[in-house]
């Protein structure tokens, strides 16, 4: 007998839902995530006139240990090729957001620092980032939700992290 279309083609146990459900589901947590996300990068370049990849850099050197982070490990958190990194790096530098500074233990190492203005740039790029949120996430879920989402979604990082 060959399986309806609609219904399971994969035997489950327990009472998991069926896969139409469940490829739903992550289709809702795609659509949700890219439609809110989208948006915010939209806003925060209105704000700011930071292109998403300049303030994903600028967010995560802000909450680094001395405003400073390897150049290799920054491109590898940022999702971004050597070659798309420099690019990002070379146009933070010119506009006086970040400086390259070489380590002093490890002369193959090279930090993104960001500079006063970038510093300064950097804190108004996440106050507006804090306050698009409050509106696009807490509002409509509430901060408990939100919270959920949050540690759903680490956890999800965690299982899944190469």
């Amino acid at each position: 007998m060959s399986p309806e279309k609609g219904t399971d083609t994969v035997p489950r146990e327990g009472n998991l839902p069926d896969d139409d459900e469940t490829v739903t589901w992550w289709g809702l947590v795609i659509e949700g995530y890219h439609s809110t996300h989208n948006l915010l990068m939209s806003e925060i370049s209105k704000h700011v006139e930071l292109a998403p990849g300049s303030f994903d850099i600028l967010i995560r050197l802000l909450r680094s240990p001395g405003h400073r982070l390897p150049m290799t490990r920054l491109a590898v958190e940022a999702a971004l090729s050597s070659g798309g990194f420099t690019k990002v790096a070379d146009r933070l530098a010119k506009a006086d957001l970040i400086r390259r500074e070489p380590s002093a233990e490890d002369r193959r190492v090279v930090y993104a620092v960001l500079t006063e203005h970038g510093l300064e740039v950097a804190a108004k790029a996440r106050a507006v980032c804090a306050e698009i949120l409050r509106s696009r996430i807490l509002e409509p879920l509430g901060e408990q939700q939100s919270q959920r989402l949050a540690e759903a979604m680490r956890t999800l990082r965690s299982a899944n992290a190469a």
